[in-house]
């Protein structure tokens, strides 16, 4: 019986010193939610669309010109079977790709009936903002690009415009891309 006793006194020591030991937990830190996207640059900016909208992100494929169509419109290139319309988006918006060849890449589209690939001079991949930082200033940002801009968010000094592509479903001179 005593060393039954002995054991047990020497299990209630140790879990005294465990107890003195211990360090206390972390402070708590309020979490700030956060909204993400995929972030991508364009005449010499930065923005980040939705994710639910970009399906795909590819190097520029080849693809066949196409008679009789705007100058943005670059042509169509065989994507895994499907037939998929290339259109160089600075060039929609009237200006021109600003890096090499090699960085463009492609952001591919599947919203509201618009299957496309939108040519842009690089994409940095997902990109996560606090939501706090998001506002809904427009100033410094072009008149052209406004009916496709929400709003924009702040990461180290960057700001990045909140561009979501799918509209470009609802804009007429998008949709007719035919030359008049």
């Amino acid at each position: 019986m005593a060393k039954q006793q002995a054991a047990f006194q020497a299990l209630v020591e140790l879990a005294h010193r465990s107890r003195r030991a211990a360090k206390g937990l972390p402070a708590q830190v309020d979490i700030t939610p956060h909204w993400s996207g995929v972030g991508f640059s364009l005449l010499g900016m930065h923005f980040v669309s939705p994710m639910g909208v970009v399906s795909e992100m590819l190097e520029v494929p080849p693809y066949t010109r196409l008679p009789g169509v705007q100058p943005w419109v670059r042509g169509v290139a065989n994507v895994r079977g499907r037939l998929l319309p290339l259109f160089d988006l600075a060039a929609f918006f009237g200006g021109r790709l600003q890096t090499h060849r090699k960085l463009r890449r492609v952001l591919i589209l599947e919203a509201g009936g618009l299957y496309s690939g939108l040519i842009v001079d690089r994409v940095f991949g997902m990109q996560h903002f606090p939501v706090d930082t998001y506002t809904t200033d427009l100033s410094g940002i072009n008149a052209e690009l406004r009916s496709l801009v929400s709003g924009s968010y702040e990461l180290d000094e960057q700001r990045w415009w909140v561009l979501n592509p799918a509209t470009l479903a609802e804009n007429a001179r998008f949709v007719n891309a035919a030359k008049l």
